[in-house]
């Protein structure tokens, strides 16, 4: 999916970026599930369980991004591959907590992970960026989204309680669909 910004001239260069969403398919021998290839499931959690913590699951999700430019006469094209992602080897869960709801929690993680990744991408199309300086521009977003998705990841732990207060997921649930769906992606 390329998204591309109406050129902004910058002294004689103009700057384009456009966006791709990247991820091989699903490989079950592989330690990593991109989204959006399929949701979660229990045997994608094959790590060790924590003895800490209140925590029945873990779901280890990020998201990064890779780059290039190329200067064609006096427009210089930007190309980002966001890639979001699911660490299957970073990922537990405890002996007795398969069920659907608690699965639910965790794809809610890796929901919000792309939520942020999609918000990032719409600031970077929002910037004015220039020839001399949009690396470390794009970086310190990336940055301050990665900040905003701990944030959130925290905070829907603590709103909900862990899965513990199904009504708060629920709205956490439909909030995420909601802003997904309104970015062009679709949980």
């Amino acid at each position: 999916m390329k998204h591309a910004v109406p050129p902004a001239a910058q002294g004689s260069t103009v700057v384009q970026v456009a966006f791709k969403m990247a991820g091989p398919p699903d490989d079950p021998a592989s330690d990593t599930l991109f989204y959006p290839t399929r949701k979660l499931r229990w045997s994608d959690f094959r790590g060790t369980p924590s003895m800490r913590g209140p925590s029945a699951a873990v779901a280890y999700t990020s998201f990064a991004y890779e780059g290039g430019s190329r200067l064609y006469k006096d427009t210089l094209r930007i190309t980002l591959t966001l890639q979001v992602f699911f660490v299957r080897s970073a990922s537990w869960v405890r002996a007795g907590n398969r069920d659907a709801y608690s699965l639910a929690h965790e794809q809610l993680h890796f929901d919000i992970t792309c939520l942020v990744a999609q918000r990032f991408r719409q600031k970077i199309l929002a910037l004015p960026l220039t020839r001399d300086d949009y690396d470390s521009m794009i970086q310190y977003e990336y940055l301050e989204s990665f900040r905003e998705m701990n944030r959130l990841q925290e905070a829907f732990d603590e709103e909900t309680r862990h899965g513990a207060n199904a009504a708060v997921q629920q709205q956490w649930t439909d909030r995420v669909a909601r802003e997904l769906k309104a970015a062009g992606t679709t949980p």
